[in-house]
């Protein structure tokens, strides 16, 4: 099944359910965020999350037959935000992955050179910009309106340049 695909997150989600169970009733986690296969556990304590990454570690590997990725699993502190669904989260906002602000900046940038066509540059930014708005993105947007604005080529309704 292709990674990304609707059945293998639908299929993510039936069979991780084992392990929000046992994150929530038998660790007793308070915090606990899943999203198909990414989760977040939130504590005031570094030792008490280091224990439970053991103890989640055992359990994926001994009934689910899974294991934490190590260069992914880590424990962090949340000034330092969390690295989740897209976002970069902190305690009272979350941020945009930088990398997303590079690829609609390069998107704008085939777009004002001819490489995108006016109708499907408007569908990646209507895309990027739904997305954009679960962040606090409010100047960035901004910022973005005004780039396309001054560098978009003036085009007539039948998309020809005058």
């Amino acid at each position: 099944m292709p990674l990304g695909n609707l059945t293998s997150q639908f299929f993510a989600n039936i069979y991780l359910n084992e392990l929000d169970y046992f994150v929530k009733h038998t660790l007793r986690a308070k915090y606990y965020i899943r999203y198909v296969d990414d989760f977040v556990i939130l504590h005031k304590s570094k030792l008490q999350l280091k224990i439970w990454k053991v103890q989640i570690n055992d359990f994926l590997r001994d009934r689910l037959k899974l294991e934490l990725h190590p260069d992914k699993s880590k424990i962090v502190s949340l000034s330092k935000g969390v690295d989740f669904v897209g976002f970069r989260n902190f305690y009272h906002f979350r941020l945009l992955r930088k990398r997303n602000i590079r690829k609609i900046l390069c998107r704008l940038k085939q777009f004002q050179q001819g490489e995108l066509t006016e109708e499907k540059f408007k569908e990646i930014l209507q895309g990027w910009n739904a997305y954009a708005k679960w962040g606090n993105s409010h100047n960035l947007r901004k910022e973005l309106v005004k780039k396309i604005y001054a560098g978009e080529r003036i085009r007539t309704s039948e998309g020809t340049e005058p």
